[in-house]
């Protein structure tokens, strides 16, 4: 092999190393989301009824990452790469309405996309009204 091709073989695998690597980082930064859903409001709301039916939603689809409480200590979790929120801190439960419907749905890096999962929009917001049941 001679010096040039050397070269170039060895910053090939450089650069995959690093990306091994910058990938995980990326994924606990700042997630923005978009202003109409940061604006969106929840049309359920305070809704006594919807408890049963978000919890319902939460064990299915999220209790296995993010935990039976909501601490994001789920069996699923020790395998991921990215951290996960407490649902039951301040800094989750601030957040708007739409803040955690556009996370929750949509998703991004391991976090999965649920609009196929959680197809129905009422049962998109029982979710997150559960989620904002599971504070401190």
């Amino acid at each position: 092999m001679n010096t040039k091709t050397l070269v170039i073989v060895l910053i090939g695998v450089s650069t995959l190393f690093l990306m091994a690597f910058i990938k995980p980082f990326s994924t606990n930064e700042s997630w923005e989301v978009p202003a109409k859903y940061k604006k969106m409001k929840n049309p359920l709301a305070g809704d006594k009824d919807s408890g049963r039916v978000g919890q319902s939603l939460y064990v299915m689809h999220c209790k296995s990452c993010h935990g039976k409480t909501g601490l994001g200590n789920g069996t699923k979790s020790k395998s991921l790469k990215t951290r996960l929120p407490d649902f039951t801190q301040k800094e989750f439960q601030d957040q708007t309405d739409g803040e955690i419907y556009y996370k929750t749905i949509f998703g991004r890096d391991e976090m999965p996309s649920y609009e196929k999962k959680i197809r129905d929009d009422e049962d998109r917001w029982l979710l997150v009204n559960y989620l904002k049941t599971l504070k401190k």
